[in-house]
């Protein structure tokens, strides 16, 4: 996620988004970096209109009824990716990971144990 995060802080300051500057971004970060990771995004990214995918991201709604807002988030990652031929990864990777962490916060089971 941090790779991600990095992509868009070089896209918000109006940097090129290559390996050198993806690197030294993450270097600040504290991360260790793998260059193989940082290669598939820089390649993934290459052909994204990066402020259209974060206008589409923000569209999403975030729950709903049910926790269904989870599914339809990976859902439309997945759809996106497969009309941009794949090249989506590390937004689709973000959407996993967002939906992740909605279906852990469904339904409150885990705090309604502890609390009674």
């Amino acid at each position: 996620m941090e790779y991600v995060y990095a992509a868009l802080i070089l896209h918000e300051t109006d940097e090129e988004i290559n390996e050198d500057n993806l690197t030294d971004v993450l270097e600040a970060a504290g991360v260790d970096v793998e260059e193989s990771r940082v290669k598939a995004l820089v390649a993934a990214l290459e052909d994204v209109d990066i402020e259209e995918a974060v206008e589409t991201a923000a569209a999403v709604p975030a729950g709903g009824a049910g926790g269904s807002g989870g599914a339809a988030a990976g859902g439309a990652a997945d759809e996106e990716a497969a009309d941009e031929g794949g090249e989506d990864e590390a937004e689709e990777e973000e959407a996993e990971d967002e939906g992740d962490d909605e279906d852990e916060g469904d339904g409150g089971e885990g705090l309604g144990e502890l609390f009674g």
